[in-house]
C-alpha cells in the first residue's frame, strides 16, 4: 500500500545525497503487481527533482547484467531498487554490479546496506514482527481476524553505509 510514497521518498533521499545526479535509473519487475504504480508516481515526481529517469525492467535473474547495461547506456548517475523479493533474494549480485559501475543506489531494505549498497530507506521490519506477535496474541484470545484493524508500518530506518559512501566519494 506504501510502495509509491515509499519510492518517491527513496528518490528524494538519492537526489539529497546525490545532488548533481540528473540521470537516475529504477530497476523495476514489470511482474510485480504494485510495479506499475509505483513507475507512473515516480514519473510524477521526477520533474519536481530536476531529474530524468531511466525506468530498466529486469524479471529474472538472467537479466540483470543487461539490465545494469542498459542502466549505463542512459549515462545514469544514480539507481533507485524497487522493492522486489526477487531483487531482495539477489542483493548480492545487484549491490555488486552497481558497486563496479560505481554507481550510487538506494533500495528498500537494509540487508542490501548491510551487503555493502549505499542506502536504503523503508520499515523497520523488527518493529513489524513485534507487531506481528501482537495480533498471534489476540487471535489465540479469541478474536476474530477480520475484526482486527489493518495497520501500516510507523516506524521507517534510513540505513546509510558509510564505507560504501567513501568509495563512491560522497
Amino acid at each position: 500500500v506504501m510502495a509509491a510514497a515509499l519510492s518517491v521518498k527513496r528518490l528524494q533521499l538519492l537526489k539529497d545525497v546525490v545532488p548533481r545526479a540528473t540521470r537516475i535509473a529504477v530497476l523495476w519487475n514489470p511482474d510485480t503487481q504494485w510495479h506499475p504504480r509505483v513507475v507512473e508516481d515516480l514519473k510524477a515526481a521526477a520533474p519536481l527533482l530536476s531529474v530524468e529517469l531511466s525506468f530498466v525492467s529486469v524479471r529474472t535473474p538472467e537479466e540483470f547484467n543487461p539490465a545494469f547495461a542498459a542502466v549505463s547506456r542512459a549515462r545514469a548517475q544514480a539507481m533507485c531498487v524497487l522493492d522486489d523479493a526477487q531483487f531482495v533474494v539477489h542483493r548480492r549480485t545487484l549491490v555488486s554490479l552497481a558497486s563496479t559501475g560505481r554507481l550510487p543506489a538506494i533500495y528498500g531494505e537494509r540487508q542490501f546496506v548491510e551487503e555493502g549498497g549505499l542506502m536504503s530507506y523503508g520499515a523497520n521490519y523488527a518493529d513489524h514482527w513485534r507487531r506481528a506477535a501482537g495480533y498471534v496474541d489476540k487471535i489465540l484470545k479469541g478474536t476474530k481476524p477480520g475484526d482486527l484493524p489493518v495497520e501500516q508500518p510507523n516506524r521507517f530506518e534510513l540505513v546509510v553505509n558509510l564505507k560504501s559512501a567513501k568509495a563512491l566519494g560522497l
